[in-house]
């Protein structure tokens, strides 16, 4: 392999410009890591992707991906597609001995995301999933001081993701809407985030799940008229956790008035410790039982990441979670690591939202879970 790694992008869409624009300033923030190459920009309309590649870096652009995942010059593929592609696109690229990262959630569904891990097990590259709230500083901070037992015992948590663009009846229908490409809806686009997030802060996992489904707007407006929503616009779940610990979750596309809300809360024997997205660079602990909860405006450079960026006190972007993925990813490869968040991570994701959709078909009842079944 040469000094530089060549990179391919798969997705020219939202996330697709999110990762983009992360490999255009890893090593300008991170200079520690392997040098790369903006290789290729892959879509599937040939004029909007060469439109893209101009406007995003990209040294060219491709409509045929499997081609780009066979070249030599291209080590890192990342694929930044509708879930229903991922299992097929991620397969090949571990195949051909690329290393690879897949947005969440990782397959849109249960079976998809086991042939993906076997995959990954047995395959010479590296493979990580872009679950990018990993790399919140905040969170990253709520991590490890749940680690370091600060706040004791996890007893609760609750874990919330509420967004409002499909409040409007008149939002036309897109891929996000349909099971067929999207595998389900809210619960695995949100839920996925705030699952992973129960799991990655606690270092626990669920061992049985109770869930709840909603479809409010049962019809959307299509290019050729009127079509079906086959996913949930809402979910909700209860996950019991090893060790004793509750979580809940409620995750929502309709909640009106919240446009990115993703918040965590957890209630330890000692401490408490709460998190808004809203509020990115913020971090609520409460240290003891007796204390009042602290403000912690997480810019420091002794907190996880901060010591790359700016001065204390200048805050950082949503944006800026996908450059510190792309740096954690480099920063395996070279070290000839495993990277985390794995796609066995994942998998103990969408086993959750497995759960949780066989638990509204039988009525809230509860689903065990077994994480090596």
């Amino acid at each position: 392999m040469s000094a530089r790694l060549g990179v391919a992008v798969l997705g020219t869409a939202f996330m697709g410009r999110a990762h983009s624009s992360a490999w255009r300033n890893v090593g300008a923030v991170f200079p520690d890591t392997t040098p790369i190459d903006m290789r290729v920009l892959v879509g599937s309309d040939p004029d909007r992707t060469a439109s893209a590649a101009r406007t995003l870096g990209w040294q060219e652009a491709s409509t045929d991906w499997r081609e780009v995942i066979a070249r030599t010059d291209v080590h890192i593929v990342d694929i930044c597609t509708p879930g229903h592609l991922h299992a097929e696109m991620a397969t090949a690229a571990l195949e051909a001995g690329k290393h690879v990262l897949v947005e969440k959630p990782l397959a849109t569904g249960l079976a998809e995301a086991e042939r993906m891990v076997a995959a990954a097990e047995h395959a010479p590259g590296a493979a990580m999933l872009g679950f990018n709230y990993r790399r919140v500083p905040a969170l990253a901070l709520a991590r490890r001081l749940v680690g370091e037992g600060r706040i004791g015992d996890v007893r609760t948590v609750r874990a919330a993701y509420l967004q409002d663009w499909l409040v409007d009846a008149a939002a036309p229908m897109t891929w996000r809407l349909r099971a067929e490409t999207a595998g389900n809806g809210a619960l695995g686009d949100l839920g996925s985030h705030a699952i992973d997030q129960i799991f990655a802060i606690t270092g626990l996992r669920a061992t049985g799940v109770r869930g709840t489904l909603r479809t409010f707007q049962r019809e959307r407006q299509g290019p050729d008229g009127l079509e079906q929503v086959t996913v949930d616009d809402a979910a909700w779940a209860q996950l019991d956790l090893d060790g004793g610990a509750v979580a809940s979750l409620e995750v929502s596309r309709v909640a009106t008035g919240r446009k990115n809300g993703l918040s965590i809360e957890l209630h330890g024997t000692d401490g408490a410790i709460s998190f808004d997205l809203e509020r990115l660079n913020e971090l609520v602990v409460t240290d003891g039982r007796d204390a009042w909860p602290s403000r912690v405006l997480v810019t420091e450079p002794t907190h996880p990441y901060l010591d790359a960026w700016w001065p204390p006190g200048h805050v950082l972007g949503w944006d800026s979670t996908f450059t510190m993925q792309a740096a954690d990813l480099l920063r395996s490869i070279a070290a000839g690591r495993a990277p985390e968040p794995s796609f066995a991570d994942g998998l103990a994701v969408q086993r959750v939202l497995d759960a949780v959709e066989r638990s509204d078909a039988a009525d809230g009842a509860r689903m065990p879970l077994d994480d090596h079944r």
